[in-house]
Order: C-alpha cells, then structure tokens, then sequence
C-alpha cells in the first residue's frame, strides 16, 4: 500500500503576513494552537500547519512542494498577486492532468496551484 501525505507544514518569516496570504488566496481557516506563531490549518483537504520558520534559510528553501487543487487558475493566479505573491511560471498545461502554476507564498515558499481537468479530478476524487 503506497504511503499517503497525511500532514504538511508552512514555515513563514512572518507567520501573521503568510496567515493573510493562505487565507486570501484559498480561503484556508487556522486555529492557534500550541506555541505562539504556531497554526493548524483548516480546509486544506489534509491537516497542515503554519509555524515561525526556525532559523535562517535560503529564499525558496522548502522540503516539499505541495500542489494545492484550485477551480480556476486564472481567478487563483489573480488572488496570489494580490496577496503579495509572486507566480513563477506561466501557465503549463500537461495533456490529461491540467494547468498549472508554480508560485511562491509571502515567504519565499513555493508551491503549485492546479486547475485539474475533470477526468483528473475524478480520479482524484475532487471536484474540477
């Protein structure tokens, strides 16, 4: 049985400024919990959390890429922009999967915004 992601988490330089951005962008709720600067993060589809990043790191630096399912990409890439994101790629279509775009967060992180065609998206059990 193939392992499943089952948790991810944001590390920010300004927890309160990547709280907005996430919030603006996918309408993400988060509940404090634990120490300060400390989040969990609701309606992600998984659990996740956003947390003071730890120490000083590389711009960019992340330890994995989350690509978040999105319904449409052009009103997303828009939302990211006015968010104080930064989007790093056109958009990439990929025959049989959908369109994408790489971005990076109010932090530096990056990640993927995809708007899945619907045989996809079925398949992953999300709506288009």
């Amino acid at each position: 049985m193939p392992n499943p992601v089952v948790h991810f988490a944001i590390e920010a330089e300004d927890v309160e400024r990547a709280r907005a951005f996430y919030e603006a962008v996918f309408q993400w709720r988060f509940e404090a919990w634990g120490p300060p600067g400390f989040y969990l993060i609701e309606e992600a589809g998984i659990h996740g959390a956003l947390q003071q990043r730890a120490g000083p790191s590389e711009p960019g630096a992340r330890g994995f890429e989350c690509t978040v399912a999105v319904p449409d990409l052009a009103a997303t890439a828009a939302a990211i922009e006015r968010a104080g994101g930064k989007l790093l790629s056109e958009a990439v279509k990929i025959p049989t999967v959908g369109t994408l775009h790489q971005f990076a967060d109010t932090e530096g992180n990056q990640s993927v915004a995809m708007q899945y065609d619907s045989e996809q998206a079925a398949r992953l059990g999300i709506e288009p």
